[in-house]
């Protein structure tokens, strides 16, 4: 007898084993399909290329300086960074799309003073910058104002005379509307009091070249990539953007010295992600970040862009984001230079 209920008992503790074990094994299958198939689940991050998308066309300073950058930072990933050109609408094709993409950390953007025009400068697109997540600053560098060889006026003060005299008389090309260098021209049109026509092309390689074909009479550019056109006395340079004068053009004046009061516009350069990236991918990005910015690689980069070093820490991206947006939303405002 005794015997037999111990054998009772065994098979009801074998019986609420095989249940229990039931439970749990269902339990797992329930969540398993999250575990296995989440689009954002980040094992192995990055497994596969980053993308890195420059919002403007081939051949500007925004190109090359993402070009550079993501070799070093690639290394430092430990994955390929492929750059991608989203040119369009100054810039808002290829920021919108880093935004609408997963926040998986394989989709980033290279920001710079387009990011934080564009909600002011395209109200219908509907950027909103609150919805990038900051990674690292990169630099920033003067913008310098060039004219054709044959323009009569020699210097700032003679410009603006030759502007008021003649509102809307003379061109300026720029890498598209609401770009950085637009925005560098309309702030100098709005401080200085004058008029001039705005010509947007898609990019500064364009606009560069609208300029050598006498298109147009002027443009603003960054020092990086009109510098060698300036020796080489092609175009003629009257004015640096920046409150301090370039160390790459030490000859050429600021704005403020020629008489523009209130004028200090500096190209400024960063790395975005969408909002809301996994810890471990947004760790890893700005580690990878911190490593390419006191690298050699990234010690030429500045000097080859004429650009300064900055505290670059993805704080002072997001901060810097946040100032611009708030100035250049103030200044596109006040200048009425809404973009459809």
């Amino acid at each position: 007898m005794h015997q037999l209920q111990n054998h009772h008992c065994n098979q009801t503790r074998f019986s609420l084993f095989v249940q229990t074990l039931i439970r749990k094994l269902a339990q797992v299958a329930a969540i398993a399909p999250c575990l296995v198939f989440s689009p954002y689940a980040l094992s192995a991050y990055p497994d596969h290329p980053v993308k890195l998308i420059v919002p403007f066309a081939p051949a500007g300073a925004v190109d090359g300086i993402a070009r550079l950058f993501s070799t070093e930072f690639g290394k430092n990933l430990g994955q390929t960074v492929i750059v991608e050109n989203r040119p369009g609408s100054g810039g808002t094709i290829g920021i919108a799309s880093v935004i609408k993409s997963p926040p998986d950390g394989y989709t980033l953007l290279l920001g710079n003073i387009a990011t934080a025009s564009a909600p002011a400068m395209y109200p219908k697109s509907s950027i909103n910058p609150k919805l990038l997540q900051p990674i690292t600053l990169i630099g920033k560098s003067s913008y310098v104002l060039v004219v054709k060889n044959d323009f009569p006026a020699q210097n700032i003060p003679e410009l603006i005379a030759l502007l008021k005299a003649n509102p809307g008389k003379y061109n300026y090309s720029s890498a598209g509307a609401g770009s950085a260098i637009h925005l560098a021209a309309e702030l100098f049109k709005n401080r200085a009091g004058v008029d001039m026509v705005h010509v947007p092309y898609k990019g500064a390689g364009p606009a560069m070249n609208a300029l050598m074909a006498a298109d147009v009479e002027m443009m603003f550019g960054s020092v990086a990539e009109l510098k060698s056109q300036i020796q080489a006395k092609k175009f003629r340079a009257l004015g640096v953007t920046t409150s301090a004068r370039s160390s790459a053009l030490p000859e050429i004046p600021t704005m403020t010295e020629g008489g523009v009061k209130d004028y200090d516009v500096a190209g400024w350069y960063g790395v975005y992600a969408p909002a809301n990236l996994p810890n471990e991918a947004l760790v890893k990005l700005r580690k990878a970040a911190e490593l390419t910015l006191v690298s050699e690689g990234i010690q030429q980069l500045l000097k080859r862009y004429a650009m300064d070093p900055v505290q670059g820490g993805s704080k002072e991206a997001g901060d810097m984001l946040d100032a611009e947006v708030k100035r250049w939303s103030e200044v596109i405002t006040k200048a009425n230079i809404y973009a459809d």
